[in-house]
This record gives structure tokens, C-alpha cells and sequence, in this order.
């Protein structure tokens, strides 16, 4: 192989990360803090009302691969939902509510966030060859902070995340968007994900190379879709030949 650049996914692949959007504790959280918005409503109410605005989003995209907008949904809950209250609230408060709600409840549902084993160690040996970027699908509204918090945010350019975008993998188009960003051909291009169906058949569709990080999380199959290498300890990714020594 003639690797130019190398491209991952994020959570299941570089994270391992636990979080639930259907959290009790997030709604119940989020209902508390929108009495403080003049909004009322319960948490079941506000719970069944983020995932019903949340299938018409999906419902209603044109794409095949329809990625949901978080804060989307949180502007619409409060748009709807607002009173002479939330009218009278500073209007600058009024814009950042509903990214806020959107980070909160993420943050709240978040149980787990940090690195697999030697995943820095790999990539400060790769960043030093090639350039690296992200292609996820994750929301706007945090992908960017989480890999900050674990300390990843500066390595990677372009992070191509799906929430930037309204479409998710395996749509050809992320995968394009990061090889334009990297100004290699996808034939020059590796990457490594841990889910059969979005990033191995969505890379190997959009002409890449693969690897498979056969991790705790991801679905490992997928029709006859296989990946052009295989591991299950991350420093296993500096033994592909040609990615170290070519």
C-alpha cells in the first residue's frame, strides 16, 4: 500500500464511551432547569416529546442516511413550548438555551469517556508520518469537546462530523469530504473504524483501505463485507506493512 494519510472513527474506535439519550436522569435534570425558562413540562412529557421531534427530523430528511440535529430539537422544544416567560428573557440566554440543553443532557447521559489502550501512544507515532483526520458520527454540539476532554482535539484535521452535515455513514460523502481535506486519493487513503457496516463498507465503498479495531462496541458483520486488516490491540495498527516501514 501507498498510505498518504490515515482517518478514524471516534467512539468505539480512539473512545470508549457509555452514554444513553433516553437517560431519566438527563430529562428529569432538563425539566428542572426549564422551569427556570418558564417551561413546563414533566420528564416522561419532555422525553417523549425529544424523540418524536427527533423521528420527524428523520422522517422528513431527503438522505439516506439521516443524522439528527440534538440542538435542533432542543430549539424546537423550546420554541414550542415557550411563555410570555421565555419571551422576556434576555435574548442572547434565549439563543444559547438550546445548545446548552443539548450539552447538558449529553453530559448528564454520559457515563463513561476515555481512551482505548495505547490508542495517544499509536497516534503520536502516526502524526509524526501522516496526516490524520476524523470522520464520525456524533453531534455537533460535542463531538468536538470530547475529543478534547481526552486530550485528541489537536491531532486530527479535518474532523469531519456527521451532525455538520445532516447525513451520516456509511454515506460516500463524509468519507470524500475528509479525503478533500487531506488532499490525498482515497487509494493513498487507510481507515480505521470498529463498526462493519458505517466504517469498514462505508470506507471500502468510497475506495479506502480498511481496518477493523475489533472493539467492544461496533457491528462486526455486515453481508461479505472484510476489512483489509484486522486488530484487536490498537499498536497492532504500526504492523500493517508499509504504514511504519514503506
Amino acid at each position: 500500500m501507498d498510505i498518504r494519510a490515515v482517518a478514524f472513527d471516534v467512539n468505539g474506535t480512539l473512545v470508549r464511551i457509555l452514554a444513553d439519550d433516553g437517560d431519566e436522569r438527563a430529562f428529569r435534570a432538563a425539566a428542572h432547569f426549564l422551569t427556570y425558562q418558564g417551561i413546563d413540562l414533566h420528564r416522561y412529557e419532555l422525553r417523549e416529546l425529544y424523540f418524536q421531534l427527533m423521528k420527524e427530523q428523520l422522517r422528513s430528511s431527503p438522505e439516506q442516511y439521516p443524522e439528527f440535529d440534538a440542538v435542533g430539537i432542543w430549539r424546537s422544544i423550546i420554541d414550542d413550548q415557550q411563555t410570555d416567560f421565555t419571551r422576556a428573557l434576555p435574548a442572547g440566554q434565549r439563543q444559547q438555551l438550546p445548545l446548552f440543553m443539548a450539552e447538558m443532557a449529553r453530559g448528564i447521559s454520559r457515563r463513561r469517556l476515555g481512551l482505548y489502550p495505547y490508542v495517544r501512544e499509536v497516534l503520536d507515532v502516526l502524526r509524526d508520518r501522516y496526516p490524520l483526520a476524523i470522520i464520525t458520527d456524533a453531534q455537533s454540539a460535542y463531538a468536538r469537546a470530547e475529543l478534547h476532554k481526552v486530550g485528541l482535539l489537536g491531532y486530527f484535521d479535518p474532523i469531519i462530523v456527521s451532525g455538520d452535515h445532516g447525513f451520516r455513514k456509511p454515506d460516500r460523502r463524509l468519507f470524500q469530504f475528509a479525503l478533500d481535506g487531506l488532499t490525498v486519493p482515497a487509494e493513498n487513503a487507510l481507515y480505521v473504524g470498529n463498526d462493519m457496516y458505517r466504517d469498514i463498507y462505508g470506507a471500502r465503498e468510497a475506495g479506502l483501505s480498511t481496518v477493523m479495531f475489533d472493539s467492544d462496541q461496533g457491528e462486526k458483520t455486515y453481508r461479505d463485507c472484510a476489512p483489509d486488516y484486522t486488530i484487536t490491540d490498537f499498536r497492532d495498527l504500526l504492523e500493517i506493512p508499509g504504514l511504519i516501514s514503506g
